[in-house]
């Protein structure tokens, strides 16, 4: 059954209250990730001092992604997808609180990061699938580009703010104390999300499980640019995670910089992403899809160069600047893509199974990552992505995904 659709007036998204909530709640979100983000697998590296242990820890909390996001989203076409997505930011806040906890008594084997990983990921994941949908519901059609590029625009400003505020915060206290700081931001943006107009139909299933996931496949097959979209996604994806599980062991133990300038570095990341958030729906008005999808590939691979050639912070900066850039047209223009093309009762399903395969390759790619890493030297990591990206822009560019 069809939800019900809250429809402005106004034609501007910053006069669609929705909005407003849905982008200061994942403001909130974001700031408090990226506290998170840079917090955990600095703690593990004090911990450890093994690539091997980082590599392991982000491969898990991909796992989610590959093991649960099928089921996730054919439960999320089924339940109230605001309440769904506030208990998804309580756990959590909750899993940061008990992480915290545990830290501060002195406990801290590697075992309790990789389950904790997986279940913030898992949440993770379940908020950020229901949130794809709530958009579609109760933003306008013609609203979607531009919505995805304020959110974008302002995750990645966070990006930008965001690890030199952890790096800050991690000088002054202990690195856990990070994860008290994001428990706090989530259940702020918990509260602030309650505020949402989200008039959502009771929805009343008949058929089961199985049967709504293979209604979602079919969906998904039928939809033949999208399906060809999301295998591409999972070479790009593979690529990409190598790159990222290896960044903050190769800022740390090759360059070794400190928290702090190790932040201001990451930030390079969020300003390339902010420029690419500014540039998207301009480029997607004057450029086909499909172009600026191949083109953002190849020059990806142009960013993993600079940080295989990285010997300082400035070239380690200038490869996350492009990699921010590139990534985030890339991923704005397959978000709004499959928003366009999915009619709302699938979206969960066809959110949860893309999602799934997108992350089919990348817990082996980060491994093999750590591995590479470990009998070579971390900088090997990023010739080896930029290598693949160029190869997987040769296959795409003869393919119909082009001319999309």
């Amino acid at each position: 059954m069809e939800t019900q659709v809250v429809v402005q007036e106004s034609t501007s998204i910053w006069k669609n209250k929705n909005f407003i909530i849905l982008f200061v709640s994942g403001a909130i979100l974001a700031l408090g990730s990226k506290v998170y983000e840079l917090a955990l697998p600095l703690i593990l590296y004090d911990i450890s001092q093994s690539s091997v242990a980082m590599s392991t820890m982000r491969g898990i909390e991909f796992l989610p992604n590959l093991l649960l996001a099928l089921f996730i989203g054919v439960i999320v076409d089924r339940v109230n997808k605001k309440r769904w997505s506030l208990w998804a930011i309580f756990l959590q806040a909750m899993v940061l609180g008990l992480l915290y906890m545990m830290l501060e008594l002195g406990f801290h084997p590697l075992f309790l990061f990789y389950i904790s990983g997986f279940l913030l990921m898992t949440c993770s994941y379940a908020f950020f699938n229901a949130r794809f949908s709530i958009v579609k519901q109760v933003l306008p059609h013609e609203m979607l580009t531009s919505a995805n590029a304020s959110f974008s625009f302002i995750y990645t400003l966070i990006g930008i703010m965001g690890p030199a505020i952890s790096g800050f915060i991690l000088l002054l206290s202990n690195l856990h104390d990070g994860l008290l700081f994001t428990a706090v931001a989530f259940i702020i943006a918990l509260f602030s999300l309650m505020f949402l107009e989200h008039n959502e139909e009771k929805i009343v299933k008949t058929t089961n499980l199985l049967e709504d996931l293979t209604e979602g496949w079919k969906g998904l097959r039928s939809n033949r640019p999208l399906w060809l979209i999301t295998i591409f996604v999972v070479f790009i994806n593979s690529t990409t995670g190598m790159v990222d599980a290896m960044v903050i062991f190769f800022a740390k133990d090759s360059l070794h910089l400190d928290h702090l300038a190790l932040g201001l570095v990451l930030s390079c990341a969020g300003v390339g992403g902010m420029v690419g958030s500014s540039l998207v729906a301009k480029l997607r008005k004057k450029f086909r899809m499909g172009h600026l999808l191949g083109v953002a590939t190849l020059l990806t691979s142009l960013a993993f160069f600079f940080l295989y050639m990285a010997n300082d912070p400035v070239l380690l900066g200038i490869g996350l600047f492009l990699e921010g850039l590139f990534g985030t047209i890339t991923s704005i223009c397959i978000w709004t893509y499959r928003q366009e093309t999915t009619p709302t009762h699938m979206i969960g399903r066809i959110s949860g199974i893309t999602g799934s395969i997108f992350k089919l390759g990348m817990p082996f790619a980060i491994f093999a990552a750590g591995w590479l890493a470990q009998w070579f030297t971390p900088n090997l990591v990023f010739l080896v992505a930029m290598l693949l990206n160029i190869i997987i822009f040769m296959f795409y560019r003869k393919s119909s995904l082009w001319n999309i």
